[in-house]
């Protein structure tokens, strides 16, 4: 589990393609890898990753075909940055908030434009998503832990506040892109009860 708070920037240093999918090889000075270990799970733009290999300052984690269908991963390239953050432990507190690290699918930013001292974004989803977005509601895009200011359609609009765009990618974010996004896990969790009930 995760929180959507970003421990560190990185950047992919090389992408290994392979038959089941690749091997990605990130970067990064600013995220603590002293405590890490192989096996341990590490959020590379909300999606969750095992990593495979260590050194100081990178690690490297398979990405399945899968996840490559399933996210903008299939998109990067070398020297593109990412959003990191390491496992949630016990002892933690939680700033964000619950994030599996299980993308549910791939949205498109369809506007960008300032708002008082933050930026408001608006992201377009799939619809089969809307319905488990609500208004004042979490959601992760990118890895990041955000709260749902609108949504109208199958957009929703965030904000993003200065200090986000200084220790996040969201700053890169223009009309056009796509984003990693991730709803609420207890959204679905509360739909398959419901449905549960229904058909009891």
């Amino acid at each position: 589990m995760f929180t959507g708070i970003i421990q560190a920037v990185g950047k992919i240093k090389n992408v290994i393609a392979s038959e089941k999918g690749a091997c990605f090889v990130f970067e990064s000075n600013a995220i603590d890898l002293n405590d890490a270990k192989i096996g341990d799970s590490i959020a590379v733009n909300g999606v969750c990753l095992t990593a495979v290999e260590l050194t100081n300052n990178t690690f490297s984690a398979d990405v399945s075909q899968e996840t490559l269908d399933c996210s903008i991963f299939a998109n990067f390239q070398t020297g593109d940055k990412v959003n990191l953050e390491k496992a949630l432990r016990l002892n933690q507190g939680i700033d964000g908030h619950l994030v599996s690290g299980h993308v549910d699918g791939v949205g498109v930013v369809s506007n960008r434009y300032s708002e008082g001292e933050s930026t408001r974004f608006e992201i377009t989803v799939a619809q089969d998503l809307v319905k488990y977005i609500a208004r004042k509601g979490s959601i992760c895009v990118n890895g990041v832990s955000l709260t749902v200011n609108s949504i109208e359609g199958n957009a929703f609009g965030v904000n993003i506040v200065p200090h986000t765009f200084t220790v996040t990618t969201l700053g890169d974010l223009h009309i056009g892109v796509e984003v990693n996004v991730e709803i609420d896990i207890i959204a679905r969790h509360l739909e398959r009860l419901v449905n549960a009930t229904k058909n009891a």
